[in-house]
């Protein structure tokens, strides 16, 4: 699936991720505020960049991916939210599992758009893909994430080791 579908809820619009995401993207990456549990440092330009690139090649590979998260009454970028398959090195493993993630910027945050964002991207998941399993990692200080993960379906099944630290590792499995 090279096509990246388009999804909408009440207040977001998910797109494909495009060149013209690059600027937004990049001074999200660039916040500390954002980066305190993602990368654990503001992101360069050109890991950005990178980034960009990796996440719409996830979609021509894997059949699913991130997308570009913007509010859809001004258009602002939200930030993004979608699936990965990173061969992290976990143990547990998660390859071959789709790795839900979402990192959004610090104007939006508190406001409800990640659990939303969220329940958009696995509602698609499930619906337009044969996975029945998808896991996130978390850092334990990351309270909000958590919840998200929580309200989204997501449940404790281990810890481990990530980035010199601690990191929670949640699943979702859906029926059928």
């Amino acid at each position: 699936m090279s096509e990246v579908p388009s999804l909408e809820t009440d207040r977001l619009l998910f797109q494909a991720p495009r060149r013209e995401d690059f600027e937004d993207f990049a001074a999200m990456r660039a916040d500390p505020i954002v980066a305190r549990y993602t990368s654990g440092k503001p992101e360069s330009a050109n890991a950005t960049w990178g980034r960009l690139l990796h996440y719409r090649g996830l979609w021509g590979i894997m059949g699913f991916g991130f997308w570009m998260v913007r509010e859809k009454q001004t258009g602002r970028f939200v930030g993004t939210i979608g699936f990965n398959e990173a061969h992290r090195g976990l143990t547990p493993s998660m390859d071959g599992i789709p790795e839900a993630g979402w990192v959004l910027a610090s104007w939006c945050h508190g406001k409800g758009f990640a659990t939303e964002g969220v329940k958009a991207a696995c509602a698609w998941l499930d619906t337009q893909t044969p996975y029945r399993r998808s896991v996130c990692i978390i850092a334990p200080a990351n309270k909000p994430s958590i919840r998200i993960a929580e309200k989204n379906g997501f449940s404790l099944f281990a810890t481990t080791q990530y980035l010199n630290g601690e990191t929670l590792m949640f699943e979702r499995k859906v029926s059928g």
